[in-house]
């Protein structure tokens, strides 16, 4: 690619780009460049980006990162002059990500996080684009006892023998592959810690408790809860977490992790129950044993976020569940009720 080409719009490679949080950000990034969004569908949806593709800017590529992708050699890619202006920016999000069909794709995972992840970083060598890689708080381990914040220094710790090791220590692994990128070929990569997140888009009947919580709720059904009373989580909304990416992307300079996610730490059954009141339901609130991918998380220190990018999730939680609300209300036969009674 040759250097110094003045360009019309920047070119913005998103992974995993049909599913929950990258389809928002794809949405979000057409604002301010031409968007290639990769999918496979393992568990990203078409449905999430159907509004998106008679967006000129916008070019859907139906491809599993665990393979290498040739962006020069797809024609519907021509008026994105790849060979010529190649990509300023990528955001690495594909990763299976299904509660009820983890063991599914548990290999799926696996490659994601250390083959998919050396494929992103290859297109980063060849067009000297800056990365932003959606890694995740399991990265920190369990959550302490004494519940305190996670600060980005913390090294963290993990079983790498459990069963859910394929994400928790693969994700631990991307972070090292990026890390080693930037020392051997100087790859501008940043690091996307996300914690528990909801909204829109995300997908229903898969074990992803608060769109689940909803649906039943608006169907007069039990909301189930995979644990028990005592199960904590912090929320935040999908467009904080897009907000703070892409704050994160323009820095002039990488200041190394940052955590997104918020410090409210909530009994899920509050939000259930928050969820019965909105909808008006009758439903009733019951317990079901821990699936292996839904575990309560630690919460996130928020400081550096606050210091380095100025950003600090804004949208409140009766805010964000009430949009979830009324996202689902109106997509219902697109999302595949199971009754509309």
């Amino acid at each position: 690619m040759p250097d110094n080409v003045v360009f019309e719009r920047k070119n913005i490679l998103v992974t995993g780009g049909a599913g929950f949080i990258g389809s928002h950000l794809c949405e979000e990034l057409l604002k301010e460049g031409r968007v290639v969004c990769l999918d496979n569908f393992a568990t990203g949806q078409e449905s999430n980006i159907d509004h998106l593709l008679k967006n000129a800017d916008f070019e859907f590529i139906r491809h599993d990162i665990n393979t290498p992708f040739d962006a020069e050699n797809f024609p519907e890619l021509a008026r994105f002059k790849i060979k010529f202006q190649g990509f300023q920016e990528i955001y690495h999000l594909a990763c299976p990500t299904s509660p009820k069909k983890f063991e599914q794709f548990k290999m799926q995972t696996l490659y994601a996080n250390s083959i998919g992840m050396k494929n992103v970083l290859d297109l980063a060598v060849q067009y000297k684009a800056r990365v932003v890689h959606a890694s995740t708080c399991v990265v920190y381990g369990n959550r302490p006892a004494d519940n305190h914040g996670f600060k980005e220094e913390e090294i963290g710790c993990g079983d790498t023998m459990s069963a859910r090791s394929c994400y928790d220590e693969g994700k631990r692994f991307a972070e090292s592959v990026c890390a080693t990128y930037r020392q051997v070929h100087n790859v501008d990569v940043r690091i996307a810690r996300i914690f528990r997140t909801y909204g829109p888009r995300m997908p229903i009947f898969d074990g992803q408790m608060i769109p689940d919580f909803i649906t039943n709720a608006m169907e007069g059904k039990d909301l189930e809860i995979f644990g028990d009373e005592t199960f904590h989580t912090s929320l935040i909304y999908v467009k904080d977490v897009v907000d703070g990416m892409i704050k994160q992307m323009k820095l002039p300079a990488d200041v190394g992790p940052i955590n997104f996610g918020s410090d409210v730490d909530m009994p899920l059954i509050e939000v259930a129950q928050r969820i019965i009141e909105m909808t008006k339901s009758s439903s009733k609130v019951v317990f079901k044993p821990a699936l292996l991918f839904m575990t309560q998380l630690g919460l996130p220190d928020m400081t550096k976020g606050k210091e380095k990018l100025g950003w600090l999730p804004i949208v409140t939680l009766d805010t964000g569940l009430q949009q979830t609300i009324d996202f689902t209300m109106a997509h219902k036969q697109l999302l595949g009720f199971r009754s509309l009674g």
